[in-house]
């Protein structure tokens, strides 16, 4: 079967930008070197790119996670140009087919059963996917966007104007044009293009499927450092409609707090999230599922087997009865004062089931420690 086209203006731009970052701007260190401005300035360059492709073009525009003023997604939009990762229209029109498609050889453009290296950087060197690179249909509602049409419109522009407008800038300013362009400019960049990368690749290769097995994607605390807390990606593909990634407090996702801080400053508004319950009967049923798995060779299989499921069903069901109360009760608080909440049948039976998921979830982790 012949191969599709080589795309050779990628290929330029990754082996020209990955030569000097890995050769020149070391070369440069060793007979130079670089001063604490230069470092502190590439690093909120970084910062500044992965956070437009990680809040703006994947949470807000592909995901709709959440709603942004028109000043903060501008922002978004040169921060993205700036990364060099094609335009908002275009980035989202791929990762939505990703989502709907994951893992599908055919159809995923990026699919990681492909391998490392096609998910990773390869599907961008030839033309895997020169028959929809004009089709935005799954993308009509960007379209209505003024900020998204105007940058897809000027991309090639702004790109070249902010990868080297900024970095001379700096230079000129700085006065040493040469190392903020190969720190600024060249180094930034090509970290900026593998962190993100890596999600495609190392991140449905790499870390626990924690909420679901349909497909490959991973959860890996590593990689949420390195991408702003994109990492958590198991979850993501589960719940891609929260504005969240990292769901528990110890979870490094700068993005998420982002949002959230530009959310008490009123810069963005409906922030999605899943149901706590939702949550976590998807994590339960994957620990049961490996349990079983685990009993299937044990000599007592059957009778093992019996009793998990059992406490699984138990626990479902106090989950269920849990925050079903919950809902009920913060729906009474908002017709109620609270004062008269806390003396009502409601708050009694609130507090009972609570106690009683308590329980049953110690008798969980219990039967799941006696497996062990």
């Amino acid at each position: 079967m012949k191969k599709p086209k080589v795309i050779w203006l990628n290929v330029t731009v990754f082996v020209v930008t990955f030569l000097f970052a890995a050769i020149a701007v070391p070369y440069r260190a060793i007979t130079h070197g670089f001063d604490s401005a230069e470092i502190i300035m590439a690093l909120l360059c970084f910062i500044y790119c992965g956070m437009s492709i990680t809040a703006g073009y994947h949470r807000l525009w592909s995901h709709k996670t959440y709603q942004a003023h028109w000043s903060l997604r501008i922002i978004y939009a040169l921060g993205g140009a700036f990364a060099l990762q094609n335009s908002i229209l275009h980035w989202s029109s791929d990762h939505r087919v990703h989502h709907k498609h994951v893992d599908n050889n055919d159809v995923d453009p990026y699919s990681a059963k492909k391998g490392f290296w096609y998910s990773h950087i390869g599907w961008m060197l030839r033309e895997y996917q020169s028959h929809r690179y004009t089709n935005y249909d799954n993308v009509r509602d960007l379209q209505k966007d003024p900020i998204v049409q105007w940058q897809h419109k000027h991309y090639l522009l702004l790109t070249l104007g902010l990868n080297f407008g900024i970095p001379l800038a700096f230079g000129l300013w700085h006065g040493d044009v040469i190392s903020s362009l190969l720190l600024v400019g060249f180094l930034r960049l090509v970290l900026s293009h593998h962190t993100t990368f890596f999600i495609n690749s190392l991140a449905h290769i790499w870390g626990k499927q924690t909420y679901t097995e349909r497909n490959t994607a991973r959860d890996n605390g590593l990689l949420a450092f390195l991408t702003f807390g994109e990492g958590y990606h198991n979850f993501h593909h589960i719940f891609e409609n929260d504005y969240r990634n990292g769901i528990r407090w110890w979870h490094f996702d700068p993005t998420k707090w982002l949002i959230k801080g530009c959310n008490y400053l009123g810069l963005t508004h409906t922030l999605r999230k899943t149901p706590e319950d939702k949550i976590e009967k998807a994590r339960l049923s994957m620990v049961l599922k490996r349990n079983q798995q685990k009993l299937h060779l044990h000599p007592d299989a059957e009778l093992l087997l019996e009793g998990l499921q059992h406490e699984y069903d138990l626990l479902i069901t106090k989950i269920n009865d849990y925050y079903a109360i919950k809902k009920a009760l913060l729906t009474h608080k908002r017709d109620e004062l609270i004062a008269e909440v806390e003396q009502s049948d409601l708050m009694n039976q609130y507090t009972e089931l609570k106690q009683r998921l308590a329980e049953q979830q110690q008798r969980w982790q219990f039967f799941i420690k006696k497996l062990a």
